[in-house]
């Protein structure tokens, strides 16, 4: 009996034994995370390594920024905690907190107004504000903000800066915040 071309080792040592008339008790001879039903028994087998490949990928989703957060117009400013605390000295500034009112109440920037991006009228209500103003918008995290930055360039107010990490970078960095 011949031997066939890219026989596995346990293949070949079950064809000896059954020219031989007795059965294997070979043991299995490669490495446990070798796969068996390949010819190229020196390669990982994919099977055995797939539970860690999904593992890490789990592990690094977190670490991932968020791809939720919608683009905002050019005419906006993503600005980061520094520059949005130095912008709110200067004259004309307006702080707009765009999240709900029990968010607003449990802290807030120090002389922010708040007017809620997941209000009814909250389009009717932004556009009854001074455009002559320049606009410092933030929410929690920068998603409701950057909307709500879309929806006041679109009714033409020139002056608008969004702050990209939202209120939480701004306590995270230990900035003041204010609480009624």
């Amino acid at each position: 009996m011949l031997e066939k071309p890219g026989a596995s080792e346990k293949e070949k040592v079950r064809a000896i034994a059954r020219k031989e008339g007795g059965q294997s008790t070979v043991k299995n001879p490669l490495p446990a995370n070798v796969c068996q039903s390949k010819t190229r028994h020196d390669e990982p087998c994919p099977m055995k390594t797939l539970p860690l490949v999904s593992l890490l990928v789990c592990l690094t989703a977190g670490a991932l920024p968020a791809a939720d957060k919608p683009p905002v117009p050019k005419s906006v400013q993503n600005v980061g905690v520094e520059e949005f605390d130095q912008r709110r000295a200067e004259k004309n500034t307006v702080v707009l907190d765009v999240r709900t009112e029990k968010e607003f109440k449990d802290g807030h920037i120090p002389g922010a107004i708040n007017l809620d991006y997941q209000a009814p009228d909250f389009q009717k209500k932004v556009s009854q504000l001074d455009k002559s103003k320049t606009y410092l918008v933030h929410c929690a995290g920068g998603v409701r903000s950057a909307k709500a930055c879309a929806i006041m360039d679109k009714v033409s107010f020139p002056h608008l800066v969004n702050l990209e990490p939202g209120f939480r970078g701004w306590e995270k960095a230990g900035k003041p915040v204010e609480k009624k």
